[in-house]
């Protein structure tokens, strides 16, 4: 039984939900840091099958999560279209300069496959090893979070130089959006067709857009790449992760078909359970603070997690962080946070 899935499709509405964190496979655990350590580069790891499986399948043999995510990084996509991608130490990531006048037509879409094709040989292994009822989730960032980072270089504060290119070099902007729109539909087909039963979308960066730009730039992106999936691959739910557009939630979800919604955790939970959980009909993913599973103390954890599991559990609804896990999160507060749940 793969209760993730069975939530996404089947609308199935279980007394202890599924779960599964964001950023499970990574930096807080110590069996991560050992195989992390065996290589120099990030996007090494990513491209290697057996240790991106190893990896993945640690957070599933230590806590038993009911669902696994493929370990990679959304930033693959432009490393293969032509971007070089480079991780730096305690910096994060960094890209090839991309300057839109020149560089749109260097990118090489019909490489994605051809250089992405560890990571497919990393999912089609991973689903080999997984448990028969556990979900494996692919995943990508989404075309307006890959072209912050594009633009930037790297990661920013206000990705300010994403926002003056949108609005003064629109027509360019869109042709980047609907290149990375393409390369995504490539890229999760593939995933699906290597053993993904579940994919998700990941604009971790819509929040910074006025609402007629999300429209135009998150909205729009995510109902052709959701619609494509829908149509090729009918049996493979997706969840989609604006995150932080507040209440444009609500517009996302009447015109995105996701089969889930993830949240992030400074949404309303009252709001959200009377607008997209029972007028929209939406199954919700979310929304533990991260930081405060990482620095809170047990009732704090317990109050929280006793407080979302009442506001949304009652319907369909996925147990996950409101982000990524942060690296300083003690293994006795994930455990604390599983007990709570499967002990209710």
């Amino acid at each position: 039984m793969r209760k993730l899935y069975n939530v996404l499709v089947n609308k199935e509405c279980y007394k202890i939900p599924p779960i599964w964190i964001m950023r499970q496979a990574g930096r807080y655990l110590p069996e991560y840091l050992a195989t992390r350590s065996k290589i120099n580069n990030f996007l090494d790891l990513c491209y290697n099958p057996q240790l991106a499986c190893e990896v993945t399948l640690q957070p599933i043999r230590r806590f038993d999560f009911d669902s696994a995510i493929i370990f990679s990084d959304i930033l693959v996509i432009p490393d293969a279209l032509g971007i070089k991608v480079d991780f730096i130490k305690n910096h994060g990531p960094k890209l090839a300069e991309f300057d839109i006048n020149k560089d749109l037509a260097k990118l090489k879409i019909t490489h994605i496959n051809q250089n992405l094709d560890r990571v497919y040989e990393a999912v089609s292994l991973t689903r080999s090893k997984l448990q028969s009822d556990k979900d494996l989730i692919g995943f990508c960032g989404a075309p307006w979070t890959l072209a912050c980072y594009m633009i930037e270089g790297g990661g920013s504060k206000n990705f300010d130089k994403v926002r003056e290119v949108a609005i003064k070099n629109s027509e360019l902007f869109a042709e980047l959006i609907l290149i990375l729109t393409d390369s995504l539909k490539l890229y999760l087909s593939s995933q699906i067709k290597a053993g993904a039963s579940v994919v998700k979308i990941f604009d971790s960066w819509a929040g910074i857009l006025p609402p007629e730009q999300i429209q135009k730039w998150v909205i729009n992106p995510a109902r052709e790449i959701v619609d494509f999936i829908k149509q090729n691959h009918p049996k493979t739910p997706v969840i989609y992760f604006p995150k932080s557009i507040g209440v444009n939630y609500q517009t996302f979800a009447k015109q995105v078909d996701s089969d889930g919604l993830a949240i992030d955790q400074n949404i309303d939970k009252l709001w959200a359970q009377d607008v997209l959980q029972n007028s929209l009909n939406k199954v919700i993913q979310g929304n533990l603070d991260n930081f405060l599973l990482a620095f809170g103390d047990k009732k704090q954890i317990e109050d929280e997690v006793k407080n979302i599991l009442n506001s949304f559990a009652n319907k369909p609804f996925i147990f996950n962080l409101g982000h990524g896990i942060l690296p300083q999160t003690p293994i006795e507060n994930v455990e604390l946070l599983l007990k709570i749940i499967r002990n209710q």
